[in-house]
């Protein structure tokens, strides 16, 4: 096994540094925003980035044409390799349309060490990291097939990607995947999570009228459609405390083990420096044991938004005609999306069977081992490149594309994420910094060399 030392990773990362700035720059100001259609010609232009990329610098790179946006696939042969490693990143971003953005959002500014822009961190700057780390390893000789799957979907559930999977499952096959999509708990403290928690997104739409009415001639008679989605929701779960009053819901997943708490709070874990770095002035609670259970092990309702009446200056004095209102959850085993959607839709239609209740996406949770050969080689190759052993968590979030790949590769799937909480994953002034870039090319290069050294 080729070993590489820290020394030898610093000096190549200082060497390729320019470079990976520029390309970074390159792909953050094409703004691959996925979930508005007005960005379509972004999203292609970000593709023909990619492909121009991945082959300027000797990579295979193919073009996979979707029901949706297109996947591009890259791959690094070496003749003697016998395994092949899968590295899986989208290149699709969130919108940027928060008025706290101090920087222009598709512009990166590069600020020192840290660099500003919606993508940097979410996930454009990671999948650069990995790249260039595997450049690192090609130029050491290291005999392993490195394979690349670049989304520009993940950002909307990846609709396209069971599909894509499923049509090239053969041409994809591999021995393993890492995913570099995830973010740590704490700056000094690395983190790689186990699990994902899955999402059930929802709208519940009621209308009582054809046009506003007048509060002082039908107020009193007339169904107010807001007030009425208020109640049902408040009747579907406790907004103080989020517990979920939806019969059988909770009942069904399944709760984190002792040992997996431990982890929880092992992961350099501080509520006040959560609150700091997400922007927040309260929690429902500060108690560490609580708050990680709740953001990463147990199944959340959320209420996005509620739509209807009048929100201009002052005060109508209408009745709305109609109201909707945007939900989701966040899943854990054993909650199926399915099953969920049909006992919320059960449940609004014997509390107010009015509401029209419609699934809008939906995608199921992914729990994984801390045990084998490939957690361990997460755990050596974290603290080989941060100097500190990490902890086993979960990610809180959602990613479509691993329960699709688990499904259709039926491989390990595991985590080197290189995000922090202030980085601002879907938040305004959003950055990555390049001592993360850095760390993540040593521990992906060590990560490689683990790999090539397994037994088969």
């Amino acid at each position: 096994m080729i070993e590489t030392t820290i020394a030898t990773i610093e000096a190549y990362a200082r060497r390729i540094r320019p470079e990976y700035e520029r390309a970074l720059k390159e792909i953050v100001e094409i703004p691959t925003v996925s979930t508005d259609p007005a960005y379509h010609a972004d999203i292609l232009r970000g593709v023909d980035w990619a492909m121009a990329f991945l082959k300027s610098h000797n990579v295979e790179a193919e073009r996979f044409d979707t029901a949706g946006y297109p996947v591009v696939v890259g791959w690094m042969r070496h003749p003697q390799a016998t395994k092949t490693l899968t590295i899986y990143n989208h290149m699709d971003v969130q919108p940027a349309n928060e008025p706290e953005w101090i920087t222009a959002p598709f512009v990166m500014e590069t600020d020192g060490d840290l660099y500003r822009g919606r993508g940097t961190t979410d996930d454009k700057g990671p999948a650069l990291a990995a790249f260039y780390a595997a450049l690192a390893a090609r130029e050491a000789g290291l005999p392993l097939n490195i394979q690349f799957i670049w989304e520009f979907e993940e950002e909307i559930g990846s609709p396209s990607f069971m599909a894509f999977m499923q049509a090239n499952k053969q041409k994809l096959h591999t021995d393993s995947v890492v995913v570099s999509d995830t973010i740590w708990i704490n700056r000094g403290k690395p983190a790689a999570p186990l699990g994902l928690r899955g999402m059930l997104t929802f709208r519940l739409l009621l209308e009582t009228g054809t046009k506003d009415v007048h509060s002082g001639l039908a107020g009193g008679a007339a169904r107010n459609p807001i007030g009425e989605l208020c109640q049902l929701i408040t009747d579907m779960y406790e907004p103080r405390t989020g517990r979920i009053k939806v019969p059988g819901l909770v009942a069904e997943a399944v709760p984190p083990t002792e040992d997996e708490i431990q982890g929880f709070l092992a992961s350099g874990f501080d509520s006040n420096e959560f609150k700091r770095a997400h922007g927040l002035k309260c929690l429902r609670t500060d108690d560490p044991r609580e708050v990680t259970q709740a953001i990463w092990a147990k199944p959340t309702f959320e209420v996005h938004g509620i739509v209807g009446g009048y929100v201009g200056a002052g005060i109508k004095a209408i009745v709305p005609p109609r109201a909707e209102a945007k939900l989701s959850m966040r899943l854990v085993p054993d909650l199926q999306p399915d099953q969920v959607f049909d006992r919320i839709q059960a449940f609004v239609a014997d509390n107010n069977p009015d509401v029209v209740c419609e699934k809008i996406g939906a995608l199921e949770p992914y729990q994984g081992s801390a045990g084998g050969p490939f957690a361990d080689a997460v755990r050596t190759s974290l603290r080989f490149a941060f100097g500190a052993d990490p902890s086993f968590v979960r990610e809180g979030g959602s990613i479509g594309a691993v329960v699709t790949m688990q499904k259709v590769l039926g491989c390990p799937i595991m985590f080197i994420g290189l995000s922090l909480p202030e980085h601002g994953y879907h938040a305004p002034n959003e950055h990555f910094e390049w001592s993360m870039a850095e760390g993540g090319m040593k521990a992906f290069t060590r990560y490689f060399e683990l790999v090539v050294a397994m037994e088969r």
